[in-house]
């Protein structure tokens, strides 16, 4: 064996587990229908979307397309707050999303606890940086309870790109590779501190490329090529609104709050103009939308 084939023998290769998608919803962008594309074909993979990418459409897409290839049910794990607004997502796209009695369950990551794995063929991670935590019991229980479920997707709008520990759980998590086995193939210690790793300097190309074979980050629908036209946000004004404290009526010049205590003192002492001047701000805002309209 010559030796270049050797070391390509020693590359981590990533096996597609899924398969060639059906017809998708019309509504989707055409990014949004490559990238679901993309993540049936590789069956186990990271959707990691910016906010306002359209992330909750693609995953459902998959999912549904997980159901029809299989004709097996998909779970969604999601923040508590997120399930209903997922359900009123899926009837955008015509795609049937309930917390019971349906093809796609979605439920949130307090029921962990009562749910059986087995009766899942797919599983979705919305706002997977759940598995940031290397100690979470979050996360050690969600890579135990689907560690043989067939197809995987994890989505999330804010993974940390240097965060490895996140990285290495989600590659776990994906039947990747373990989060050790990551480490020792890319990192090393950094400075001698046991806890605290760097990627090794010639590993750091490799590192990406073998990233981008199972996860995807996209800020912009032009970072992967496409045009950004309906994604542009407006420019970002920021008006500051200044509240008096009560201690600074009877004062010359106002007292600066140094420490932590004196910051927290200052919030709770302001906490009533505070919300009200919030209040005023919304109502005005509300009258001079009610009048353009």
């Amino acid at each position: 064996m010559k030796y270049s084939k050797f070391i390509k023998t020693k590359s981590h290769k990533i096996k597609n587990v899924g398969f060639e998608p059906g017809t998708l919803p019309d509504k989707l962008f055409h990014f949004q229908k490559d990238l679901t594309v993309w993540a049936c074909r590789k069956g186990k993979a990271a959707l990691w979307a910016g906010t306002g990418l359209g992330k909750t459409f693609m995953q459902l897409s998959w999912a549904d397309q997980i159901v029809r290839h299989t004709n097996k049910k998909v779970l969604i794990l999601a923040p508590l707050a997120v399930s209903e607004q997922t359900i009123e997502e899926g009837k955008k796209i015509n795609i049937k999303v309930q917390k019971s009695d349906s093809n796609i369950i979605i439920t949130n990551y307090e029921q962990l606890h009562n749910i059986n794995a087995a009766d899942y063929i797919g599983v979705v991670l919305d706002e997977s940086s759940i598995l940031k935590s290397f100690s979470s019991k979050y996360k050690n229980l969600i890579i135990d309870m689907f560690y043989k479920t067939p197809y995987k997707l994890c989505c999330s709008a804010t993974p940390s790109p240097n965060d490895f520990t996140e990285i290495g759980n989600h590659a776990e998590f994906l039947n990747i590779c373990s989060r050790s086995e990551m480490l020792s193939t890319y990192f090393v210690h950094d400075s001698g501190e046991t806890q605290k790793w760097r990627l090794k300097g010639h590993a750091e190309t490799e590192f990406f490329k073998w990233l981008s074979t199972w996860a995807v980050m996209i800020n912009k629908p032009s970072d992967l090529g496409y045009e950004n036209k309906g994604f542009d946000l407006p420019p970002l004004n920021i008006k500051q609104h200044i509240v008096k404290s009560k201690k600074d009526k009877y004062n010359i010049f106002p007292e600066l709050a140094k420490t932590l205590n004196e910051r927290r003192q200052a919030r709770r002492e302001s906490l009533q103009e505070r919300c009200q001047m919030a209040a005023d701000l919304a109502l005005t805002i509300q009258y001079k939308v009610a009048i353009n309209s």
